[in-house]
């Protein structure tokens, strides 16, 4: 204990001394002094609504969210400090309905407790990170009807805000009616434009940030050397990279990172060397991002001399660093280094990782060892995507077919979810088995669980569909049924993987149907909606002359009802239930907020 705690047992001590001694533990983060000083005061008998907002400030900024939570709760009238302050320890620990929920009480208590220039800048951080639209407009609504619209620091808030939905555009007419940019607003709509996807409008601000003479920062340079690397624009990174020279801003260790990224992307591994040479310090990423440019090159000597460079220098390779390597031993030559690798991951006790897992059951399916590849899965996290993925598409390099299915099956009965790679992986295995009722499931599967709305997925089906026409006789319907309920299907009229389709007309002798069909693709050219509607209409034309008829493909929409056999379902359910929840918690708070 501090000599002024000692002292203070012997005196009668102010609110402001206490005061004064709880603002000096915030500064300092000392939490043990603040407990004891929290002590001393329920033993003095000295506790006031006073000094309870205080310590509850105190532990918020120490990062003890508990007291500071149970504090603030116990207070019978909340400051406008306290509620700042806790709204900003919910916001900093990832509680953002807390947040949300505690600027709701702070706005219902009225005049008092007003929200100001510092709280707007956190909520609407909470309501960016919940990804509710209505909230945040609701949040931006009152910052209007406030006198804080015009704050810069409660604009640029809005601006990430807004950029965290993906409403681009509403984060462009914010920014736009800013009178007081500073680099900040720049930075956030550059890094904005980059995470959804607008590379070439993140250029076009920053070259007005140029135009306005607003000098960039470093954050400015680790926003845009992404998009450069994205667009292979070589010249214009060449550009920024004189910018960082004569601004000096090659200081910190991010924006090197980003430059050897920038050149990495844009297939300049010698520029990227040149960066990464001169480099004074080096971390984890900096190296991993070398020898992951190496591996991609297909320079595996290099990349194995960079990782033993980096632990000779005192940097431990992470799991991505691992991953990399082993993803570059994916050859029968190179098998040894990959058991190398493996081993030293073991040694290392980093062989559980799930990326690493995965990398090695990847690279040694492509040594064409499945039976390493079964050994590693065995060991493997089970209840991740990954790795059951990695298998399932190491038993289809092989040629293990039947292997893959029963991966899948397996993969489903310990209700992992696969993901479109999974799927994508697979869907060559049931067209290398060609057997109907297989290809009826996973059709079934696709349909109930949403995957058919993937491009790659429809094409992968029309592929297995049209790979065992072969296998049935003239005369047996059951191909082109299923094979026109994915055409008929009005959420793939993108779809363009015409060949096996027109192949399949082919070995069915439909001649006439082709010869009328696949001409109209050029004259529709990229209007592939207008294609698909031709091709359906002829479609239901041919079979309406065919043995089975048009009363035969539409009794075939009864198969969908197969699907309802599926444990699919079960998991769609839980799945809805929880988004439902979700959605009705957010609600609530938009409701609560609307006053």
């Amino acid at each position: 204990m501090s000599e002024v705690l000692r002292r203070a047992k012997h005196a009668l001590v102010s609110v402001k001394q206490y005061q004064s001694l709880l603002n000096h533990y915030a500064a300092t983060q000392s939490i043990a002094k603040t407990k004891a000083l929290h002590c001393h005061i329920i033993t003095g008998g000295r506790i006031s609504g006073h000094i309870v907002s205080t310590l509850s400030v105190t532990y918020a900024l120490c990062g003890h969210i508990a007291y500071a939570r149970k504090l603030f709760e116990e207070m019978p009238q909340s400051s406008l400090l306290s509620y700042n302050i806790v709204i900003r320890m919910y916001v900093r620990d990832g509680l953002y309905h807390d947040a949300i929920e505690t600027f709701i009480r702070m706005v219902s208590e009225g005049v008092d407790c007003c929200p100001d220039s510092y709280t707007y800048p956190f909520v609407a951080k909470a309501a960016g990170e919940l990804k509710s639209v209505n909230l945040g407009l609701a949040i931006h609504g009152r910052i209007l009807r406030s006198s804080f619209g015009t704050d810069k620091y409660v604009q640029n808030a809005l601006l990430a805000m807004y950029m965290s939905f993906g409403r681009v555009e509403t984060a462009r007419r914010v920014f736009d009616v800013m009178k007081n940019r500073d680099v900040i607003s720049w930075n956030t709509m550059i890094s904005g434009y980059c995470r959804n996807g607008y590379m070439n409008d993140a250029l076009m601000i920053f070259d007005l940030m140029v135009t306005e003479v607003v000098d960039p920062d470093h954050a400015t340079i680790v926003s845009l050397l992404p998009v450069c690397g994205h667009l292979k624009d070589l010249e214009m990174g060449r550009n920024v990279h004189k910018l960082v020279e004569e601004k000096r801003l090659g200081d910190k260790i991010e924006v090197k990172n980003a430059l050897v990224n920038m050149y990495l992307k844009c297939g300049r591994m010698d520029e990227a060397r040149f960066v990464f040479d001169r480099m004074e310090r080096r971390d984890v990423i900096t190296w991993t991002s070398m020898i992951n440019g190496y591996t991609e090159d297909g320079d595996v000597k290099n990349a194995l001399e960079l990782c033993r460079m980096m632990q000779f220098q005192g940097v431990r390779p992470n799991a991505v660093t691992i991953a990399s390597l082993v993803s570059a031993c994916g050859d029968a030559l190179k098998l040894s280094d990959g058991k190398c690798l493996h081993g030293w991951a073991i040694r290392q006790k980093v062989c559980s990782t799930v990326t690493i897992e995965t990398s090695l059951i990847s690279m040694y399916a492509k040594c064409n060892r499945i039976d390493l590849c079964f050994k590693v899965f065995s060991g493997a996290s089970r209840n991740q995507t990954g790795p059951w993925s990695a298998v399932i598409s190491g038993c289809v390099q092989n040629e293990h077919m039947k292997d893959a299915l029963e991966m899948f099956k397996s993969m489903r009965r310990e209700d992992v979810e696969p993901n479109i790679a999974t799927l994508n992986s697979l869907l060559p295995a049931y067209a290398a088995l060609a057997d109907l009722r297989q290809a009826m499931d996973i059709h079934c599967y696709l349909t109930k669980t949403g995957f058919m709305s993937s491009l790659d997925a429809a094409t992968g089906l029309v592929h297995v569909y049209s790979k065992m026409v072969q296998s049935f006789q003239p005369g047996s319907n059951s191909f082109f049924i299923r094979l026109y309920q994915i055409v008929d299907d009005p959420s793939l009229d993108s779809i363009v993987s015409w060949s096996d389709t027109n192949d399949s007309f082919v070995l069915w002798d439909l001649g006439g149907f082709r010869t009328r069909i696949l001409p109209k693709s050029a004259e529709f050219g990229r209007n592939i909606s207008e294609f698909v509607r031709e091709l359906r209409y002829q479609g239901f034309k041919q079979i309406g002359r065919s043995e089975f008829g048009r009363r035969d493909f539409v009794k075939s929409k009864l198969l969908k009802k197969k699907v309802e056999s599926f444990d699919a379902k079960r998991q769609a359910k839980k799945a809805k239930a929880k988004a439902k929840k979700a959605r009705k918690q957010v609600e609530n708070l938009f409701q609560n907020l609307q006053i």
